[in-house]
């Protein structure tokens, strides 16, 4: 998953909690990063059709957008489930994180094969909580 997938996944997230359009404050927050930086990316998604974004109100995913963010929430997902089920790593959310930008879809449908997936992710995922609906209800959550 490159950084580009990465703000797609914060915009995807941050449109379900708000139900509605991303703000650039929201993303920055959720990514880390200067707003700038967020209007800087958010202008190149928009060039590439995948974002559309209306000033003071924020974006939104296009629907080939809202495809790709959700392939890159469902390997964060797998990531997360693998590093806290298989693992059994302590802070999994932090380390998915780190592992998302480097990892392809080859490994992430190997680990996948490890983890036994449920078929609605990553529909599943609870968006507040930054984390797997099934890693919540396994008492993962803080």
């Amino acid at each position: 998953m490159n950084t580009a997938d990465q703000y797609l996944k914060a915009i995807y997230l941050v449109q379900r909690i708000n139900d509605g359009p991303a703000a650039t404050g929201a993303l920055a927050d959720r990514l880390g990063v200067s707003p700038a930086s967020v209007n800087e990316m958010v202008g190149k998604l928009q060039e590439r059709g995948l974002v559309e974004h209306e000033k003071y109100r924020g974006a939104t995913l296009t629907e080939e957008g809202e495809t790709r963010a959700s392939d890159a929430l469902q390997t964060y997902c797998i990531l997360e489930r693998f590093l806290a089920n298989v693992l059994e790593v302590d802070d999994f959310r932090t380390e998915a994180k780190q592992l998302e930008s480097v990892i392809d879809e080859t490994v992430a449908d190997r680990l996948d094969t490890i983890i036994d997936r449920e078929p609605q992710c990553p529909d599943c995922f609870y968006a507040d909580e930054d984390m797997c609906e099934h890693l919540v209800e396994d008492g993962f959550a803080d």
